[in-house]
């Protein structure tokens, strides 16, 4: 289940990312959306980074009953991006959704052999997304 923290006054196709997360997990998810200067405040305190982003993944520390963990995905970014490529902030946000999960459940594209990209396209296809940033880059 997502337990939904929505701080913006944009509403997406929430079921299909309800349907992503079932596919992946049985535990719950926190989801929090925010915009870009919230997302650019969490960046910078968490990872050094000082700049907005589009989607951070926070695994919790397992212990019954807690949650996989927290995805913050910035609605600024979401309607960016989706203008940008052409498709619709619902895809848009369910290619950074199932981005988070992947990082939640321990894929890191950074260092693995593939292994989070193959998961990605397998995903992408079975809920018909279009192709994730990590999809498009593979392709370059």
């Amino acid at each position: 289940m997502i337990e939904l923290d929505n701080r913006t006054d944009k509403n997406y196709n929430f079921p299909l990312l309800e349907q992503i997360a079932e596919a992946l997990t049985k535990e719950d998810i926190e989801l929090i959306l925010t915009d870009n200067n919230e997302i650019a405040e969490i960046n910078r305190e968490f990872r050094n980074i000082d700049k907005p982003t589009d989607v951070l993944s926070f695994p919790s520390e397992p212990f019954p009953g807690a949650p996989l963990g927290s995805i913050v995905i910035s609605v600024d970014k979401v309607q960016s991006v989706a203008n940008d490529l052409g498709h619709s902030e619902d895809d848009e946000i369910a290619l950074l959704f199932i981005h988070g999960i992947l990082h939640l459940l321990g894929f890191d594209h950074e260092i693995d052999s593939g292994e989070m990209r193959q998961k990605e396209v397998e995903l992408i296809e079975k809920f018909a997304l279009p192709k994730s940033l990590i999809v498009r880059t593979l392709e370059e």
